[in-house]
């Protein structure tokens, strides 16, 4: 397993509510490592409440989901990637600085970002859409 990518917070959001993004998840886990900033998943459990509230839905059980989550997509402290966070705001600062973490991480992995966020497009860094990743995941 050599293969890695980094996930963002509208990614992981994805995992808990889409069967596209969690059966890739399931498909390609043991071909890729999956990995996120620890901070996507306090970004996660902070929306995802208000999200599922505006669907009907009680939020408890996808929480708990999230956790699961964690087991698949390893998230990474600010030690792994904070000598990149220079780099990593100066190239998304015209976008939204506050995706520095995830994109700091990516650099610091030499790995693709798998986001719906068009931010990280002419950062540098290889950006997948959920529509074509299967095509890294993959190949």
């Amino acid at each position: 397993m050599n293969k890695l990518i980094v996930m963002d917070a509208n990614i992981l959001i994805r995992g808990i509510l889409s069967e596209r993004v969690s059966r890739l998840l399931e498909r390609y886990s043991d071909q890729v490592q999956f990995f996120t900033a620890a901070v996507c998943y306090e970004e996660v459990r902070r929306h995802l409440p208000a999200i599922l509230e505006k669907r009907g839905m009680e939020p408890a059980p996808f929480l708990e989901a999230v956790d699961l989550l964690e087991m698949v997509v390893v998230p990474l402290d600010k030690e792994i990637y904070g000598a990149f966070e220079a780099q990593a705001k100066q190239r998304i600062a015209a976008r939204d600085e506050q995706d520095w973490p995830l994109l700091a991480l990516a650099l610091a992995l030499d790995c693709p970002v798998w986001t719906e966020d068009n931010d990280f497009f002419g950062t540098g860094v290889v950006t997948w859409h959920s529509q074509n990743v299967e095509i890294y995941l993959g190949g």
